[in-house]
């Protein structure tokens, strides 16, 4: 598909840290490597490695996308901050993609497609019909997904992808190629909140 954009895709909002390059359908080159810590360290050279492994230069990238949550408040952060100043140095475009969005359309994006995402006193859930958010995003408790999706598209059988489940980079990167990046911004949702240890002395 010599008319697709050529995508980077960066994914560290679960457990995860995952990069792909990828025009279209075809992949070109992807890594992907299963953390909870350290995507910070990891991130760049598994870039570059990607990268050299394609045969592509930085310069030749025509858009740069990253999950934006939900997830772990420090693999969002890291995913973004790179994402954003790597397509602020090449002057292109930088695309957030709710993780939820990434999950729900991994399979394709034809008919109604839902995915949820939980953790310790959290839990989100979205759905999407044909590509498009019939539910966006959104915080609910773990007992009311399928209650919301079901008040959304009656008894019309619905494809479920997690809780549990890790984002798929390649989807990532298929999506980001089609979308307008003015609607899709790269800024954060965050699931779990930053840990936090307080002095002893704190109040």
């Amino acid at each position: 598909m010599s008319g697709a954009p050529l995508v980077l895709a960066i994914d560290t909002s679960l457990d995860s840290c995952s990069v792909a390059l990828a025009r279209g359908d075809e992949v070109l080159a992807s890594a992907t490597e299963t953390m909870q810590r350290g995507q910070a360290e990891r991130l760049a050279p598994m870039v570059k490695d990607v990268l050299a492994t394609a045969g592509v230069r930085f310069s030749e990238l025509d858009r740069v996308t990253v999950t934006t949550g939900p997830g772990s408040f420090t693999g969002v952060r890291v995913g973004l901050s790179f994402a954003r100043a790597l397509a602020m140095a090449l002057n292109k475009p930088c695309i957030g993609v709710s993780t939820l969005e990434v999950l729900a359309l991994r399979a394709g994006e034809r008919g109604l497609r839902a995915a949820a995402i939980a953790a310790p006193g959290a839990s989100y859930v979205a759905l999407y019909e044909d590509g498009a958010a019939l539910i966006a995003p959104r915080a609910c408790l773990a007992d009311e997904r399928e209650a919301l999706v079901a008040a959304q598209v009656g008894a019309r059988a619905v494809a479920w992808t997690g809780p549990g489940v890790g984002a798929d980079i390649v989807a990532l990167a298929r999506r980001a190629a089609g979308v307008d990046p003015a609607l899709y911004p790269p800024n954060p949702t965050y699931l779990r909140a930053p840990h936090v240890t307080l002095p002893a002395d704190a109040a």
